[in-house]
């Protein structure tokens, strides 16, 4: 009997290794285009739209990849005035003790906000990384909470953070993915000041003796790169979150787990390739004209004209078929109206495929004529 269990054991194993093998042929082959990682996202930062994605929520090392989330915050910290670029941070010991990528500094020794973040953006250093968070938060534990705070505020359910570096080495729960990164360098490229560093291939510091080569190789490679931010760990493989803009339309390619930096670089750009082949953004001309007024029966207005939210941009496939546009509005509602009551709808469609619906919506209430209503208006006509 046992021998009989064995045998079909084997014949079992034997049949599921192909299915389990086929199964990972076409997760691959479903990528039209090679992607070298262990999981990657392509996104339309002007949409948030998702192009493609391989196991893009799968909880892995980010490597340097996590001064995408400590650049936010400096970001913000200058926008808001807390800190300014005109600032000089005095580095503290633990900042000079960072080990990897670094620009050298010296304990007490002074740079501008402008120059460290400078040193992040094009240098990944981490000890410049250091040092402004310890000027923002007054250490870099406090700045480690805010980038966790930051991150549930960003709504990112897969990420947690230990540093502010990515220095992995004994980190036991330093992890993002590949989604959760693209939403950070989305709000990340929203400042337009940090295309004043993650675009630039050569800079310098102290005077010139400090050379800043940038560690993303596409800056100097791919037409239209914005930037953003590479890592590499013995942990994590070679990672990178490469933005870049054309015709308007920009694009976030998440790399992690490459087993060579030549392999993140073509992967992302082979992203970045498909989506500006194969897509487009437009921005939706809503005619007003069609949004004609509802009837309120019974109300204390006679009718009432729709509203909507301001709308966004819209990524539409290259060849799907000419945008239009179907608008649906009540005739007549009874009421009471309450704001925010649906009244109609715009539908967008390219070809046959929806690509968005607008709720068309009251902007005010309206009240139902009671007899309260008509006493107080006789009383103010009297």
């Amino acid at each position: 009997m046992k021998s009989i269990i064995s045998v079909m054991l084997c014949a079992v194993f034997a049949l599921l290794a192909p299915l389990n093998c086929f199964a990972a042929e076409n997760e691959n082959s479903s990528a039209p285009f090679e992607d070298f990682s262990k999981s990657s996202i392509l996104m339309c930062a002007d949409t948030g739209d998702i192009i493609y994605e391989k196991n893009a929520y799968e909880h892995l090392s980010p490597a340097s990849v996590t001064k995408v989330m400590s650049m936010l915050l400096i970001l913000e910290a200058i926008e808001s005035g807390k800190i300014s670029l005109e600032d000089e941070v005095v580095t503290s010991k633990n900042a000079v003790a960072m080990g990897g990528s670094q620009i050298w500094l010296e304990e007490g020794e002074k740079m501008t906000v402008d120059e460290l973040l400078k040193a992040v953006a094009i240098a990944s250093a981490n000890d410049a990384c250091t040092a402004l968070a310890e000027h923002i938060a007054g250490s870099t534990s406090s700045f480690v909470s805010m980038m966790n705070e930051r991150a549930k505020e960003l709504g990112l359910e897969n990420t947690n953070f230990e540093n502010c570096t990515g220095l992995d080495d004994t980190a036991v729960n330093h992890y993002s993915c590949a989604y959760d990164i693209a939403v950070m360098a989305r709000e990340v490229m929203n400042h337009e000041l940090i295309k004043n560093y993650t675009t630039v291939w050569l800079d310098y510091l102290r005077d010139g003796e400090t050379e800043l080569n940038n560690t993303n190789k596409l800056v100097n490679s791919y037409s239209g790169i914005t930037g953003l931010k590479t890592g590499t760990t013995s942990k994590a493989g070679f990672c990178v979150c490469a933005t870049a803009e054309r015709d308007s339309m920009n694009l976030i390619s998440v790399v992690l787990g490459a087993e060579t930096s030549e392999e993140r670089f073509s992967s992302a750009a082979n992203m970045l390739d498909y989506g500006f082949a194969n897509y487009q953004v437009i921005v939706p001309k809503i005619d007003e004209s069609q949004i004609t007024s509802v009837k309120i029966k019974n109300g204390i207005e006679k009718s009432i004209v729709p509203v909507y939210n301001e709308t966004d941009k819209i990524l539409v496939k290259k060849g799907s078929g000419d945008v239009t546009y179907d608008y649906t509005v009540e005739s007549s509602v009874p009421a009471p109206v309450k704001e925010g009551d649906t009244l109609g709808e715009i539908v967008i469609k390219s070809g046959d495929e929806t690509i968005r619906t607008i709720k068309l919506y009251a902007g005010k209430s309206v009240e139902k004529i009671s007899f309260s209503y008509i006493f107080r208006e006789m009383l103010c006509n009297i």
